[in-house]
């Protein structure tokens, strides 16, 4: 870490405002902030100066590992091409999603995804990375082999959140099975009848599965101070269900009624930042802007675009009337950081770590120009 940096002349986006001053960073912590221009340091040329983004939900790292069907890298070098991109988006703590509970539709299986599991590991025991990882372990509950792919993961210290999914058809994400069949008949090119007899597997898995594996992994969770998170809850019985398992975060909720029962429940509420950049679900289900327009956005994520997150940052507190900047920066930085017991980091206040990213806007678009971890620039 450097003994101490000063950034000046920037316009620092605190947690209820936003000043033109400076930050002092010393010993990779915030040691100062002010409207004051202090001496020496860096000038910012009036650039923004955020907190490092948190991302708690990102399938990215998969997409390096696995670029085409069959297709396998090196599972080290592909964690260092994810955090390159991860970091140069202003991600500077990044919860890695693998998955466990697999079908036939997954071209990944779970040895392999431990196997990616233990190159970020290896990769940050060896300070090969830009980015602080750790994990987000996804179970599908209704695969006959979600628990055994989790007993794989449940005492990995960078194990820090779980998400209960199920995506069998005519519920949650796939209500609507004509998404559903655009989704895997197409994908998998099924027949009329493959599709039939596929969609009534799937359902008779959940039906068997889920329940069980629900309350086993939930049980675990607790009892580890693992975070827990349900996904692509659509009803109030959903909701009321993720309450009674222990669920703090409430990934991608699919409806109005479910954002706001999932609030009511005191969840954190998260939606994907590319959600909110198109104005819409690319599966159909609500619109992440009303959701923010309600009062029942907390988090932002990623998911499949890492730079969308400090894009929708900026661009939220613009199409959103009652959402400041400060509250949408928030939404990427201290408010996924807190939702997972992150305390130390997310917001630029004396004593928190000098995790920072400095953003240019140009015709609307941020433009990432420096990143700090812990007063280290990565970017």
């Amino acid at each position: 870490m450097p003994g101490e940096l000063v950034l000046k002349n920037a316009r620092v986006v605190l947690p209820d405002e936003v000043i033109d001053g400076s930050v002092l960073i010393r010993d990779g912590h915030i040691a100062d902030v002010g409207p004051s221009q202090m001496e020496g340091g860096a000038d910012m040329e009036g650039d923004f100066l955020i907190p490092g983004l948190v991302e708690l939900h990102t399938d990215h790292l998969e997409r390096h590992y696995s670029p085409r069907p069959r297709v396998r890298w090196n599972p080290v070098a592909s964690v260092l091409a994810h955090d390159a991109q991860v970091a140069a988006s202003g991600i500077t703590t990044v919860l890695d999603a693998l998955r466990v509970g697999l079908d036939e539709d997954a071209d990944v299986d779970v040895s392999e995804m431990r196997r990616l599991a233990d190159a970020i590991e290896e990769s940050a025991a060896k300070d090969r990375l830009r980015a602080e990882h750790f994990i987000h372990l996804r179970c599908e509950v209704s695969a006959p082999d979600c628990l055994e792919g989790f007993a794989l993961f449940e005492n990995d210290p960078h194990l820090k959140l779980v998400s209960l999914m199920d995506h069998a058809p005519g519920q949650r994400q796939f209500t609507d099975l004509e998404t559903y069949a655009a989704y895997y008949k197409v994908y998998m090119n099924m027949s009329d009848e493959e599709f039939r007899r596929f969609c009534e597997r799937r359902i008779a898995e959940s039906e068997e599965n889920s329940p069980a594996n629900r309350r086993s992994i939930s049980e675990v969770c607790r009892a580890n101070g693992i975070i827990l998170a349900s996904h692509d809850d659509a009803t109030i019985a959903h909701v009321e269900e993720a309450a009674a398992d222990g669920v703090l975060v409430a990934e991608f909720p699919t409806t109005a009624a479910a954002a706001s029962a999932s609030k009511e429940a005191g969840m954190a509420v998260l939606m994907g930042a590319p959600n909110v950049v198109r104005g819409a679900s690319h599966s159909g289900n609500v619109s992440a802007r009303e959701l923010a327009e309600r009062g029942h956005l907390d988090i932002l994520s990623s998911d499949y675009i890492p730079f969308s997150l400090v894009q929708a940052a900026f661009f939220l507190g613009e199409v959103v009337d009652s959402i400041s900047l400060p509250e949408a920066v928030a939404m990427v930085s201290k408010n996924p950081a807190e939702a997972v017991g992150f305390k130390d980091r997310g917001a630029i206040e004396i004593g928190r770590r000098a995790d920072l990213v400095r953003v240019r806007l140009d015709d609307g678009i941020p433009v990432v120009r420096t990143v700090w971890r812990e007063g280290r620039r990565i970017a």
